[in-house]
């Protein structure tokens, strides 16, 4: 499979199929022309004839235009136009609105709110010439939301500025676009809310979605509804006139793997498990856990349509954990009975560093690709970690890299046990970590003065050792999959392991005698029998 990782394939035993997906999708619609001071003087010199009466108040005009048709339009077609307060949750509200008939193509709704806009200021002087520069600072104006069903892309919503120079954001959603493609239609799939819940071929039903990063596809939903948003403020021969055009951007895409589980038990064991052995080593502040009302199936139940668990009023146990990098959201939850969902979120698609237009959604699409799996496969070697004969014993020795010997890694000394903990917790970092990045976690950790400096040197002795590699050209640094294994493996050994495991063999009694212990517990109590016979048989005297 092309999207095949290491967690699936460590779990293919209990897992029933995955699939990627782009969920949510956010586009910035433009005119360039309007959003320069010459642009917005030829526009409304080709709008109105001449630009001697440019104002403030012949710009403030649009808006009161835009209210009045919106009004008349709303009324005639009998369609709810519905004001929020800033800042309030709408969504909810489209939702009991959605229209009943499954053939219904248009507009359902339109919400008004008040939202920030850069605006134009225009100064006269006495002279005749006029000043035209943007606002220092945002203005809150009245934002439409019009609510639209799509033939090919279900609910969408188009959100635009009643005043020049007339900017909008499109949200999409890929599972909808996905449910309405004939290939689609041929699976034998089930849609739970915004998710696949049950299907038979998880590989093909991602080649449905991956067509989406196809040209042409975002372009021709934007220009099917976006000019008629826009004909509230100028009609189609003022946008003909005028040369009005708009250009699209990526602005925020959901991008998410979705592991389908046999039954809803081995799906909270592997999620728990996963929790419980990476919060630590992954440095995950944000954990939160809402409980249900029911317990998960243990055998596979009759699929319910329409049915999504909600964050508000959930069915099972939902436990989500999130890493934050900048503007860039790493989500790890379950969805459902059976789903395990994997999301990576660009809040704003500057942090993928490329470019954001349509003609390079591929680019964005695989940009998104990288980084999930490499946050799929940290949590694999993270929690699953091997160590392989020898790394133990070679990681003291020193290396060499070039002309320059370098010291070998001592794991008795505390400051390298604290480097390898924070290039873990760093290891799921999109685009790699600095020195910089690495000092000042560790100024955390150990409490006492470590420069950049100290950093850069700590970090060529693990690259000397393959646990950490630097990309050329740049001054970012990678931890190596089989750098995460040893550190794991190591960690694992120093931290916990091995004081457990003395703790037990100098004086278990006391905890062998109560009724309840964990399954960690119980392998410690029977490394100390095996120790205590070992010493019955050869005689050997256990000090102190």
């Amino acid at each position: 499979m092309k999207y095949r990782d290491n967690l699936s394939e460590h779990y293919s035993s209990v897992l029933e199929g995955s699939y990627d997906c782009i969920d949510r999708l956010v586009l910035n619609a433009y005119c360039t022309n309007l959003h320069i001071a010459g642009g917005l003087r030829l526009w409304f010199r080709a709008l109105k004839g001449t630009d001697k009466d440019l104002d403030n108040n012949q710009l403030m005009r649009f808006s009161g235009r835009f209210s009045r048709r919106v009004k008349a339009f709303a009324g005639s077609k009998s369609i709810p136009l519905i004001y929020f307060q800033a800042g309030e949750r709408k969504h909810e509200k489209a939702e009991e609105l959605l229209p009943e008939d499954q053939t219904f193509t248009g507009i359902f709704a339109i919400f008004v709110s008040k939202a920030p806009a850069l605006l134009w200021e225009i100064k006269k002087f006495d002279n005749g010439s006029i000043d035209i520069r943007r606002k220092k600072r945002p203005s809150y104006v009245n934002h439409y939301s019009f609510h639209i069903i799509d033939k090919d892309w279900g609910h969408i919503t188009i959100k635009i500025c009643s005043h020049p120079p007339f900017s909008c954001q499109i949200i999409l959603n890929g599972h909808e676009w996905v449910e309405r493609r004939e290939a689609f239609k041929k699976l034998d799939v089930t849609k739970e809310g915004n998710c696949f819940t049950s299907y038979l071929d998880g590989d093909s039903l991602s080649r449905v979605a991956d067509a989406l990063k196809e040209k042409g596809q975002l372009e021709a939903v934007c220009n099917r509804w976006i000019y008629g948003c826009l004909w509230f403020a100028m009609d189609y021969e003022e946008q003909k006139r005028t040369y009005f055009q708009y250009n699209y951007s990526i602005y925020q895409v959901e991008y998410s793997r979705n592991f389908l589980f046999q039954r809803g038990t081995y799906l909270d064991d592997v999620y728990q498990n996963i929790i419980d052995l990476t919060r630590k080593e992954l440095d995950i502040k944000r954990l939160k856990t809402i409980f249900g009302r029911k317990n998960r199936p243990h055998n596979r139940k009759t699929e319910r349509p329409g049915f999504e668990v909600r964050i508000e009023k959930p069915d099972y146990n939902l436990t989500i954990f999130k890493i934050h990098f900048g503007r860039l959201t790493l989500k790890l939850y379950d969805k459902g009975e059976r789903t395990l969902r994997a999301e990576v979120v660009v809040h704003n698609a500057k942090e993928l560093k490329c470019r954001r237009s349509l003609p390079f959604f591929a680019e964005i699409v695989t940009r998104l690709q990288e980084i999930m799996n490499n946050f799929v496969n940290n949590l694999k070697y993270v929690h699953v970690a091997l160590i392989n004969d020898g790394s133990l014993e070679r990681l003291v020795l020193p290396t060499q890299r070039g002309k320059v010997r370098l010291a070998g890694v001592d794991i008795n000394k505390e400051r390298n046990l604290a480097v390898m903990e924070t290039v873990l917790a760093l290891s799921a970092q999109p685009h790699g970590y600095t020195a910089i990045e690495v000092a000042e976690t560790m100024k955390e950790k150990i409490g006492q003065n470590y420069s950049p400096r100290n950093a850069s040197y700590d970090l060529r002795k693990l690259r000397g050792k393959g646990l950490v590699e630097k990309k050329k050209g740049t001054r970012k640094n990678f931890t190596t999959s089989d750098g995460l294994q040893t550190i794991i493996m190591v960690l694992s050994l120093i931290r916990n392991q091995i004081p457990k495991a003395l703790a037990v063999l100098r004086d278990g009694n006391e905890a062998e005698n109560k009724k309840e212990i964990s399954q960690m517990e119980n392998h410690y109590f029977t490394i100390k029998n095996e120790v205590k016979a070992l010493r019955q048989l050869y005689g050997i005297k256990m000090a102190a």
